[in-house]
């Protein structure tokens, strides 16, 4: 949601529903799996993705979810390497600093 805030798209967290939403559209996924003690989690942000590779799909078991990327919110696409920087920036402020001001 940070990273988002960062091209000044609002979004949300929806209390029945998985993943990230802006203006009732999903724009981003969060998932966790466990298998055999191991855990492994994982995100997505739909960046400059066609999104008609979702109209087959039921997106996160949601029926009728409409999906959304930054590119259609703003208009434009946006340089991949953009957004790997401030997702990593972003984790790193969110996750590193602030588990260190709490330990």
């Amino acid at each position: 949601m940070k990273t988002l805030e960062n091209f000044k798209i609002n979004s949300d967290v929806l209390m029945e529903e998985t993943g990230v939403w802006t203006n009732g559209k999903k724009i981003a996924s969060i998932g966790i799996n466990v298998s055999k003690g191991l855990t492994m989690h994982g995100l997505s942000i739909n960046v400059n993705t066609d999104l008609s590779f979702y109209k087959d799909i039921i997106s996160c078991g949601i029926p009728d979810v409409k999906m959304t990327s930054i590119e259609k919110e703003l208009g434009k696409k946006i340089p991949m390497n953009d957004i790997k920087k401030l997702l990593i920036n972003n984790f790193k402020h969110i996750f590193v600093n602030d588990s260190i001001k709490t330990a």
